[in-house]
């Protein structure tokens, strides 16, 4: 391994001391990050106040550059030095794709190796690997790092690669002991599974690995309660990679901060905040920037980081990530708002509710949302729609039109997405 983990606190200090200069460096190798660093000195990077003098690099300033203007003047090594490209994450404006190093792939992959040994999975485990294998690296990381511990690896991908239902076939005829994707496709798998009678509690799949999107409360315990397993949630960014996975016996996850330099900021100010208190993530490679040189990338994502002390832990050197789940998605209804993230817990509480979609639609001259629902085989359809209408209106102040599909409506509808669209907004 090209790290090995941090043998102390004051080690995985040392390391990043070492490392940010190293970044500053890099950036100043920047024709579009060099006039960012020029005055900050080398030699006090320590002090919070100098390091507080490079402004943070938003999503808007690189979306405000051309490709071109992306590879001569952001990136430090042309092109032809990458041996991949990863694309940017985002889901609006124009993506970039980010050239990958030989020397980055190394300590990128190091942090996807890092979930599998933060979680207990290993040589005797085979990894159903539900990620998209297509430009996002996700799928292809996941598959490579646990191959790289010794785990054999089916490489699925998402639904649009191996339709579902054959994606349930192999977990019942190969019998991986892992399950890894994200949580919308490992709930669309369950409610395939369902609408088919087949049991995924009662599959071989024990461990639960999902990223990319948000785990509410409510995701967590109806995919624990679905497939029978331990669900453990990780945290990464293409600009980075892997950087954060949880782990047993922990609130949150642990950050690999011998890889990354995690800050959180105020959002207004931009000053640091107290250990434990909400902000907005900044984080700096300290390894793999060799052809991409961010520095303080400003991530959008409001978390919280504590540093508890050490135990005899091996990853309790590291500190602990927790994010907040904070989204500006909602739907307004006649005045109302109705946030997305709420609704979907909200949905995934109800008595049996198998799966559901939200979409705001107008009627005569009235917005109405309406509410698709599929519901479990044991559950009575008229009294499930009555109780999500009733609750619906008692929790957030509005009265929706309540739908019962057939089972396995939504999931084919699903199917060609690789995150379900259950927010719909129709209104003409």
């Amino acid at each position: 391994m090209p790290l090995p983990l941090p043998a102390s606190r004051d080690a995985l200090l040392a390391i990043q001391r070492a490392r940010k200069r190293v970044a500053v460096e890099h950036a100043r190798r920047s024709p579009f990050l060099a006039p960012r660093v020029a005055g900050v000195s080398l030699d006090r990077l320590d002090d919070p106040d100098e390091w507080g003098k490079i402004p943070p690099l938003t999503k808007d300033e690189l979306r405000a550059l051309s490709t071109e203007e992306f590879y001569s003047t952001f990136c430090i090594r042309p092109p032809s030095a990458a041996v991949e490209f990863w694309r940017s994450g985002g889901t609006t404006g124009r993506p970039l794709f980010y050239p990958r190093t030989i020397e980055d792939l190394a300590f990128c992959q190091l942090g996807f190796r890092r979930i599998w040994e933060c979680i207990g999975v290993g040589p005797n485990d085979v990894v159903h690997d539900s990620f998209p294998l297509g430009i996002h690296p996700v799928g292809q990381m996941i598959a490579r790092s646990a191959e790289e511990i010794g785990a054999a690896v089916v490489w699925a991908g998402a639904g649009t690669t191996t339709p579902s239902t054959l994606q349930l076939e192999l977990i019942d005829t190969l019998g991986p002991t892992v399950w890894a994707g994200m949580s919308s496709y490992a709930l669309h798998l369950a409610n395939v599974a369902e609408a088919q009678g087949m049991d995924l509690a009662a599959s071989s799949v024990r461990t639960i690995v999902c990223s990319a999107e948000q785990l509410t409360a409510a995701k967590r315990e109806k995919l624990q309660r679905a497939w029978g397993a331990r669900v453990y949630d990780t945290f990464g960014m293409t600009e980075g990679s892997m950087m954060a996975s949880e782990r047993d016996g922990v609130d949150g996850m642990r950050l690999w901060a011998d890889l990354f330099l995690v800050e959180v900021v105020d959002e207004v100010t931009g000053k640091p905040v107290a250990d434990g208190e909400p902000g907005a993530l900044v984080m700096t490679p300290l390894w793999s920037h060799t052809a991409t040189p961010f520095l303080r990338w400003l991530s959008g994502d409001i978390v919280t980081l504590r540093w508890p002390e050490p135990d005899g832990d091996p990853f309790s050197v590291f500190p602990v990530l927790k994010h907040a789940h904070r989204t500006s998605g909602f739907f307004k209804i006649r005045g109302v708002n109705v946030n997305h993230t709420e609704l979907e817990d909200f949905m995934f509480r109800q008595p049996g509710v198998l799966d559901f979609r939200a979409e705001l639609v107008t009627r005569g001259d009235r917005e109405v949302l309406r509410l698709s629902i599929e519901v479990v085989r044991s559950a009575d359809p008229a009294t499930a729609a009555a109780g999500v209408a009733t609750a619906t209106k008692n929790v957030f102040e509005v009265t929706p039109d309540v739908e019962v599909l057939a089972l396995g409506t939504l999931a084919r509808e699903f199917e060609a997405s690789v995150k379900a669209p259950r927010f719909v907004d129709r209104r003409q």
